[in-house]
């Protein structure tokens, strides 16, 4: 039996610099390079879009970013994998949306029309008519915020109960929800924020929906990127990424031109390009935002994580925070205090020596200058990010 190739941890690590963090020529790019060197830019968080952009090019630019985001739509925000907002590149966007997304978007015009019949009794009819009555109100606008549409088109006024008899039970309305359902099956996009690029509070602006793309063949395109931006990587990795079944990831990884291969911890997926020795990389440093899509890139991390770091840099629920790296190892934390101060802390000095450290203040003092004088708090905050926000 012919042996599977074998792919080290720090082999592994030793491509991250240059994919990731992109070379020094490719630093000097664009937003979409940085999109597509990394897949997709989590966007849970509307301040990590530009701040993983800031941590990979030498001389970022909000208004760059945001040309491509409301202007250009180079790069186009979509609810999809695991349910979890990202920003991706507008030639990626209809892959996204047919292998995952559109699912999503199912799911979740199920869940709030159920919720709308059983408490407010109305049907698929008015759900129908009420999208159609937002439609013509954005049209005629232009761009609109929530509360404008909800002024338009009253019906988005409705009440819901939830957690009805619970000390947290909550009576919101329901603009949000049809509003995110609609934007979910690409029907309308969020516009320019509201205040600061930091802001969580957008206008909203017509959008047409992706062309459609049979889903077996955009499940295999998505399982490619994937894996050239990850690979190498488990099955576990693809299955976690994407949110799809085990079934469903086999059969999209079979009909790449992935090749099994050995990792440290276990059996895994390289593309072909993977097996040939990865040039010895130039030391770097990184501070990458809360959610950045290098640590949420991959569900086993122990190759460029120290487990014991995990309830510092890592909220109960899985997402990281705003982390320091090393020549691909995760190696600290950061935090904005409230005077716009970025400031660090390293939980681990092996590898990270007196250069390292310097070019990690150098950082620092770079991204204080990124921010100027907008502040940011993460949405999922960590131990050691609300220590040193302090």
């Amino acid at each position: 039996m012919r042996r599977r190739p074998r792919i080290t941890d720090a082999q592994r690590r030793a491509r991250l610099g240059a994919r990731h963090l992109l070379s020094p020529a490719a630093r000097a790019s664009t937003s979409e390079a940085v999109a597509q060197a990394v897949l997709a830019l989590h966007a849970t968080d509307p301040a990590s879009v530009y701040l993983s952009v800031a941590a990979r090019l030498e001389d970022p630019s909000v208004a760059d970013l945001e040309r491509a985001l409301y202007v250009d739509h180079t790069l186009v925000r979509m609810l999809c994998m695991r349910r979890t907002m990202f920003v991706v590149p507008r030639e990626l966007a209809p892959v996204v949306d047919a292998s995952t997304a559109r699912a999503v978007a199912a799911r979740e015009r199920r869940n709030l029309a159920k919720v709308i019949r059983e408490q407010l009794g109305l049907d698929d009819r008015w759900f129908a008519e009420t999208e159609a009555a937002v439609l013509a109100a954005l049209e005629e606008r232009g761009e609109a915020t929530a509360a404008q549409l909800a002024d338009a088109v009253p019906d988005l006024k409705s009440q819901i109960v939830q957690a009805e008899g619970k000390p947290y039970e909550a009576r919101p309305r329901i603009t949000s929800r049809f509003l995110g359902v609609m934007a979910a099956e690409g029907r309308i996009r969020r516009g320019r924020p509201l205040g600061t690029w930091a802001s969580s509070q957008y206008r909203w602006i017509p959008a047409e929906p992706h062309p459609e793309l049979p889903l077996d063949e955009a499940k295999a395109h998505l399982a490619a990127r994937y894996l050239a931006a990850f690979g190498p990587c488990s099955t576990e990795d693809v299955k976690w990424w994407t949110g799809w079944t085990l079934t469903d990831t086999r059969k999209a990884l079979a009909r790449t031109e992935a090749v099994e291969v050995d990792l440290d911890h276990g059996p895994g997926h390289a593309l072909p390009a993977h097996l040939e020795a990865a040039a010895e990389p130039e030391p770097w440093v990184a501070l990458l935002p809360a959610l950045d899509p290098t640590p949420m890139g991959w569900r086993d991390r122990d190759w460029y994580f120290d487990a014991g770091h995990k309830s510092e840099l890592f909220d109960s629920n899985g997402n990281i925070g705003p982390s320091v790296w090393c020549d691909g190892r995760v190696v600290g934390g950061w935090a904005q205090r409230s005077d716009g101060e970025i400031v660090t802390e390293l939980l681990t000095a092996d590898g990270v020596g007196r250069e390292a450290r310097a070019a990690i203040d150098g950082e620092a003092a770079r991204i204080t200058a990124f921010f100027a004088e907008v502040r940011v708090k993460p949405s999922f905050r960590t131990p050691l990010e609300r220590r040193l926000a302090r």
